[in-house]
């Protein structure tokens, strides 16, 4: 019961469009209207850059660690 509760939260948040503005001039620089979205170029490369420091992190760590167990002998 709790699930389908938190589950139909979202469908509770939804609204109606906004009206196009009256009076014909539309709304400033290429001719008004309703933005689709936000851009996700920038975000999502700063996603994928973190992403691939966290992921060369690890192999270093990991690597490290792997030295650290095996040392090779000196070959004197």
């Amino acid at each position: 019961m709790i699930l389908l509760a938190i589950m139909s939260l979202p469908l509770l948040s939804y609204t109606a469009p906004p009206a196009p503005p009256s009076g014909g001039g539309g709304g400033g620089p290429g001719g008004g209207g309703v933005p689709v979205g936000a851009p996700i170029d920038g975000g999502l490369g700063i996603l994928v850059a973190l992403g691939l420091a966290y992921g060369g992190k690890k192999l270093y760590t990991i690597r490290k660690e792997k030295d650290t167990d095996n040392p090779v002998p000196d070959s004197k």
